[in-house]
């Protein structure tokens, strides 16, 4: 999944298309670690020659954008690519394409794409910001918060932070890591890699602190071809006080209007729009992992411009379903089974609620169970009921709502339900059992107590970077 670091001759070479004809948002983020390029051409002197960037997932390629090319060679290069990707025996596709690419494929003549909306992007007139803050209460309300509490923003450069020796290099790391421990997902690559150590200097960066720590930082990446500013990486102490994001963005919205920059925008807020069924189906069931409606709601709330439709572009002849699971592989650094069992691991909202609904047919089959086949004694097997009907009550409120006692509390009767289940299972039920299928039933009330400990603890020790507070 991750290519060898290209060569600086590669490195220059696209660097060199990028400002050329980076026109997509995420045109700049393609000279990230992580990145296969194919061109098409004879050089970057050419004004002829094109470059996709993309990931090869081991089944497909997926790319970050629409070719790096001039606009009348969109269709001809894209054409390229995906022969090339055929040819390698692998399935290609353009993630977070803007419509003017499906337009140029379109009358180029190629063979027939799909165009799937898989959200909206917003886009401010960064002229117009200063009269937005001024039309906005909620929003000059935020900046006050955030003034009120000493937060302070500065703009930075990448020297700065990528500098052993500088005093915000550590603080900006552990602000990054502690970020990403509060995430409900698995840290993902692709398009959404966090490395705010690894920037170049056309990067804007800016830091934000309060009482002498850093608690937020935001980097923007220039999006060359249409004098704008993607604000690709907004990070936020979990503790950091109200407005820290806004004042965040007010200051880079500022440095883009001080500099006559024609757009800024947040990026993708995935899903967002009138998506197809399957995809607002997908929106519903992963609220829990991941806040799609929160994250257009903040942008909505900073009153953009407009809203731009973005899409994932494929062969007509390729399948919805099939593009998607490999635009999930990209983002999951081509591991899905790894990156599911990580995000299982980290024990967020919907794996503790999945625990409790795992529970209550188990509660049930207890108490359904012969009392003289199972337990030592009716005593016994009445008080595991009891003790799991109050623990499935516990983990479907800390579900609801996390609360740092509550899960302290369920974690230690986890632990003690998988101590003394272990105990009785070597006792008693070990010499008693007489059949695979009793065997198979003892094992799995041993293990599903320990692995549910293994899951809430983790989760609390990645709760604690979150001040024990939300529910996920």
């Amino acid at each position: 999944m991750n290519p060898p670091a290209p060569s600086a001759d590669t490195d220059r070479r696209v660097l060199s298309l990028v400002r050329r004809h980076g026109w997509n948002a995420t045109s700049f983020q393609v000279l990230q670690p992580g990145f296969h390029y194919f061109f098409d051409g004879d050089g970057d002197a050419n004004v002829d020659a094109g470059c996709v960037a993309y990931v090869d997932t081991g089944r497909a390629w997926v790319a970050a954008g629409a070719p790096l090319c001039a606009p009348h060679r969109l269709g001809a290069v894209a054409e390229r690519f995906v022969a090339a990707a055929r040819a390698a025996g692998r399935r290609p596709c353009f993630f977070g394409t803007e419509a003017r690419f499906g337009e140029a494929f379109a009358s180029a003549g190629g063979p027939p794409l799909r165009a799937l909306l898989i959200g909206e992007q917003a886009v401010w007139d960064p002229a117009g910001w200063e009269q937005t803050v001024a039309q906005t209460p909620s929003l000059r309300e935020q900046l006050r918060r955030g003034r009120a509490k000493g937060v302070r923003v500065r703009a930075t450069s990448a020297a700065e932070l990528a500098d052993p020796a500088s005093p915000v290099h550590t603080p900006a790391r552990a602000l990054v890591a502690r970020w990403l421990r509060t995430r409900e997902l698995a840290p993902m690559g692709f398009l959404v890699d966090v490395d705010p150590l690894n920037m170049r200097d056309d990067h804007r960066l800016y830091l934000a602190e309060a009482g002498g720590r850093l608690v937020g930082l935001l980097a923007a990446s220039p999006i060359f071809a249409r004098r704008g500013w993607l604000l690709q990486a907004l990070v936020r102490a979990p503790d950091a006080p109200n407005g820290t994001a806004e004042l965040l963005v007010d200051e880079a919205m500022r440095a883009a209007a001080a500099g006559d920059d024609a757009l800024v925008t947040l990026g993708l807020a995935p899903l967002a729009g009138e998506v197809a069924w399957p995809l607002r189906a997908a929106r519903s069931a992963g609220a829990t992992l991941y806040n799609f409606e929160g994250l257009r709601a903040f942008r909505a709330k900073l009153r953009p411009s407009r809203w731009d439709p973005v899409y994932l572009v494929f062969p007509a002849s390729q399948g919805m379903t099939r593009t998607v699971t490999d635009v999930l592989a990209a983002f999951a650094r081509g591991r899905l089974l790894r990156f599911g069992l990580e995000t299982f691991l980290r024990g967020p909202a919907v794996v503790v609620r999945l625990l409790a609904l795992a529970l209550m047919p188990w509660t049930v089959a207890l108490a359904l169970a012969p009392a003289a086949r199972w337990f030592p004694s009716p005593v016994l097997k009445w008080g595991w009921v009891g003790f799991d009907v109050l623990l499935v009550v516990a983990l479907l409120s800390l579900a609801r709502r996390w609360r740092s006692r509550l899960a302290r509390l369920v974690t230690a009767a986890v632990a003690f339900d998988a101590v003394v289940t272990a105990g009785q299972a070597a006792v008693w039920n070990m010499p008693r059992i007489s059949s695979v299928g009793a065997a198979v039933v003892t094992l799995a009330a041993v293990l599903a107590p320990a692995l549910a400990f293994v899951v809430l603890w983790r989760a609390r020790r990645r709760r604690l970077d979150d001040g024990g507070g939300g529910s996920g």
